[in-house]
């Protein structure tokens, strides 16, 4: 019975280091950071499919959600539990407009400083609003033309977006940080 207890002690005497480790990697996973992965053309040419980036969960306890931020969005009660991975075009109180390939935001032309792919004429009247609604955001594809988003699925609220992604660390020939 003694080398039972004494073999136990042991093993926990060599072991304790790494359990400490994984439940610090598990904790991390789990509230800080976690691997998401690209699925479809969506965010084409910014993203690809297959690309996996870095969700920062914790991005926007200490910051604002901005204007061209590139997040992750849980839209359980609109397609099935489905992650999205989107951009944020227009912020709450904003009203949006696409013209001539332009974004006007409270009728004012916004630069979008990416590439996208055209974008047909819009404003939010088409999806019966004026302007975005308080703790929701309206958010696009990059690629414009194959997109599911708010102007399909309407906006999106602050609640459903599980946090910002900015750095592609898959596959090796396009890590770094995307805007």
């Amino acid at each position: 019975m003694d080398n039972v207890i004494n073999s136990t002690i042991k093993f926990f005497r060599e072991t304790w280091i790494y359990m400490v480790v994984l439940l610090l990697v598990l904790l991390i996973k789990i509230f800080v950071v976690t691997p998401v992965r690209i699925n479809g053309t969506s965010m084409n040419p910014t993203l690809h499919d297959g690309d996996i980036m870095i969700l920062n969960k914790i991005a926007y306890k200490s910051s604002d959600i901005k204007r061209f931020d590139i997040v992750v969005i849980y839209l359980n009660d609109k397609l099935n539990n489905e992650k999205l991975i989107k951009r944020v075009i227009g912020l709450p109180g904003d009203s949006i407009e696409y013209k001539n390939n332009k974004l006007y935001v409270n009728g004012k032309y916004v630069k979008e400083d990416f590439d996208h792919t055209n974008t047909e004429d819009f404003d939010l009247s088409l999806i019966s609003a004026t302007t975005v609604p308080r703790d929701s955001y309206f958010v696009v594809g990059d690629n414009r033309e194959v997109s599911a988003d708010s102007r399909v699925i309407g906006f999106v609220s602050k609640d459903e977006i599980a946090g910002r992604v900015s750095y592609t660390i898959f596959p090796f020939n396009r890590i770094g940080t995307k805007k």
